[in-house]
């Protein structure tokens, strides 16, 4: 297909999305280099996250641009070899077990502490933060961390558990505002030595280990933004290793983001770049997997927030890429830029949801009241 051909089909999808090439619009698409179309066309999000990277194209208004393609459902237009391989790979191959368990640290977390300081805000917690009475990215945060604690009916000295705790600022605060003492896991390097110092003083032991290495007994347990990395083929590990650790009368809270879809498809660009062994899981997939070992008391959905959550990152990433950029170049930073658009246009779109389930080993006496 000539090059004409192939930007005239671009413009012939993006119309329908209501995106425009070289439009005056914010969420229009302006092209610097018409090998895009091939390289978008061949390699569908994979070409298209690269060539943005490569400063082949831009838009004012990128997250709203991709909200706007994923509300047309464009994406299934662009389906290529590199999606299939894709979905394949996280399908039939155990991408998380051994030593790819640690992969997802080495590659995304270990990025450097000081981007993260930089984007998070006050509390270096990477995940969506509970927006329904708060009005900044701090507030948000703390208020999600009060409300996982208070789901969990946190008491002084109980013994928690954090799967996959990242800089430890979720046990810190369930140590000091609730009295609790906690173990929390990582298989990032520098979030487990950030968190010690983090933690230094307080009932709270950080280690760097694989969840599947736990066995031994807590009151309570949270996980917070780990899920996505365990992988379909070990979610019933996952929550057998959850029940075989949580005392009989204890509560397990699980916050993770989920999909609509029946089945989930790993997107190439993400996997290569920004998340690799990552997948999101089904709520089909959650339900099997927990069957017969856990009672779902409670299932909150507010993947609204964090559209919100993620356009707060990208406004400090933003504002600190002066001092960022003495670290990282601007490949970097346009591959960075383009992760939080195209996140937070998931979430946008309601295509993904950011779920917190509450559970228990055999069903809370009487009933949960979960708050809110």
């Amino acid at each position: 297909m000539s090059q004409d051909s192939l930007k005239a089909r671009a413009a012939s999808l993006l119309e329908h999305a209501g995106v425009h090439l070289d439009g005056l619009g914010a969420t229009d698409m302006h092209v610097h280099d018409d090998r895009v179309y091939a390289r978008v066309f061949a390699h569908g999000s994979l070409g298209l996250g690269e060539s943005y990277m490569d400063g082949w194209w831009d838009a004012d208004d990128l997250a709203g641009m991709f909200t706007r393609l994923l509300g047309a459902r464009i994406d299934t237009e662009l389906r290529s070899l590199d999606t299939l391989l894709a979905h394949l790979k996280a399908r039939f191959v155990n991408l998380q077990r051994g030593e790819h368990a640690f992969d997802i640290g080495r590659v995304h977390y270990d990025l450097g502490n000081a981007l993260f300081r930089a984007m998070l805000g006050k509390r270096l917690v990477y995940s969506c933060g509970y927006w329904a009475e708060a009005d900044n990215l701090d507030d948000a945060q703390v208020a999600k961390l009060d409300l996982i604690c208070r789901k969990l009916r946190l008491k002084p000295g109980q013994r928690v558990l954090d799967i996959g705790c990242g800089w430890g600022e979720a046990l810190k605060y369930a140590a000091e505002t609730y009295g609790v003492e906690g173990v929390g896991i990582t298989v990032s390097q520098e979030q487990a030595e950030f968190a010690r110092e983090l933690c230094d003083g307080l009932p709270v032991e950080i280690r760097l280990q694989d969840y599947r290495e736990l066995d031994e007994p807590f009151d309570a347990i949270f996980s917070i933004g780990m899920f996505e990395h365990v992988g379909a083929l070990n979610y019933r590990t996952y929550f057998e290793v959850a029940r075989r650790c949580l005392r009989e009368d204890g509560l397990f809270l699980l916050h993770s983001i989920g999909s609509n879809s029946a089945q989930n498809r790993p997107d190439p660009w993400i996997e290569k770049y920004i998340f690799p062994n990552s997948m999101i899981p089904t709520a089909a997939q959650v339900t099997g997997a927990l069957q017969d070992l856990f009672v779902v008391e409670d299932w909150h959905n507010f993947g609204a927030d964090y559209d919100r959550t993620l356009m707060a990152w990208r406004a400090n990433f933003d504002a600190a890429w002066p001092q960022l950029s003495e670290q990282y170049d601007d490949r970097f930073r346009r591959m960075w830029r383009f992760y939080l658009a195209v996140s937070a246009a998931v979430f946008r779109s309601r295509r993904d949801q950011l779920w917190q389930l509450t559970l228990s080993p055999h069903g809370v006496p009487g009933g949960l009241r979960v708050p809110r």
